[in-house]
């Protein structure tokens, strides 16, 4: 085991806990304010609770396997294991995706005026939410099926050619790219919600610039923080929404390359599936920003710590 792979693995080390204990963290502050106080819920609440949950399997199923392999762990996963850790990673990781293009249209609908062509949709998107969850499973288990078809437990240390290659698994057919349909699917998956996630955005800053122009032009304070509330979580989800981009066509390009590259090397994979652990570990503390439940949980635990001040008769 080489310096580098203990370095790298001390990092993945420490992104798996930043993510994992962020994630839990908010998710258990959001879970308590569902249950003891269901009266303050809203309905973007279970969106952003089943984003953090599917961020948490992402992290682990994704960095677990990378973590032992920069480690020095030899034989960690099994042909079942192989499988069945890809699978589970490739579906977290695609109902994230999907998570966040509903949360981005969510918010989208919610600040649009009354006069809105979107406004009749408001009170039937929270009908459909927890459909929508459901929907997101099926579809990323129905698209990640090829997965558990055309994977196994790594054969050959020297692999050249096109194919998938991890530390403990790799490609049935090494060399033979024999399952394009398989990434048209996945193409035309990401194109659709990367594009509702992209337009919701532009809509979302067409509707901030308008409002800051007419708060301008009124000159009158009271308008500008009118609805400062939605509009700062509107500039928390565009904030979520850059990131996820970024890092997306990010971890897209490193897994085009490796994915195509002659012979392969041995980091590549670990550094894809860090870039693809970027945007689930930052989620939850971008979402820490404009969070009502955070802002109530830190603001009590500070009044209980503070101490008050002794006044002596004399």
């Amino acid at each position: 085991m080489f310096p580098g792979d203990t370095i790298f693995g001390i990092f993945l080390i420490s992104q798996l806990c930043i993510g994992v204990l962020g994630n839990s963290l908010l998710f258990m502050l959001y879970a308590y304010s569902f249950l003891v106080k269901p009266h303050q819920k809203k309905h973007m609440d279970p969106i952003v609770m089943h984003l953090l949950l599917a961020n948490v399997l992402t992290i682990m199923f994704m960095l677990i396997p990378d973590i032992s392999s920069s480690l020095g762990v030899r034989h960690f996963l099994n042909e079942v294991g192989c499988q069945t850790v890809l699978f589970l990673c490739r579906v977290t990781r695609g109902v994230s995706i999907c998570t966040t293009s509903l949360l981005s249209a969510f918010q989208a609908i919610t600040v649009s005026p009354r006069n809105s062509k979107w406004a009749g949709l408001k009170f039937k998107l929270y009908l459909w939410t927890r459909p929508s969850f459901l929907f997101f499973w099926v579809l990323n288990m129905l698209i990640y099926i090829h997965v558990i078809e055309s994977v196994t437990a790594i054969r050959n240390f020297t692999l050249v050619g096109p194919g998938f290659a991890h530390a403990y698994c790799q490609t049935r057919q090494f060399g033979k790219h024999n399952s394009s349909s398989f990434f048209i699917v996945v193409l035309v998956r990401d194109l659709v919600f990367v594009l509702l996630m992209i337009c919701s955005s532009l809509y979302m800053v067409k509707l901030l610039y308008r409002h800051r122009r007419r708060a301008q032009h009124i000159h009158s304070p009271h308008v500008s923080s009118q609805s400062s509330p939605e509009h700062k979580a509107t500039r928390t989800i565009l904030l979520l929404v850059g990131c996820f981009v970024f890092f997306y066509f990010s971890n897209n390009c490193v897994t085009f390359y490796s994915f195509h590259a002659h012979h392969k090397f041995p980091r590549s994979e670990g550094l894809s599936g860090a870039l693809s652990c970027c945007y689930p570990t930052i989620c939850p503390f971008l979402l820490m920003k404009s969070n009502r439940i955070f802002s109530q949980f830190t603001t009590s635990f500070s009044m209980k710590f503070t101490v008050s001040p002794v006044t002596f008769d004399v």
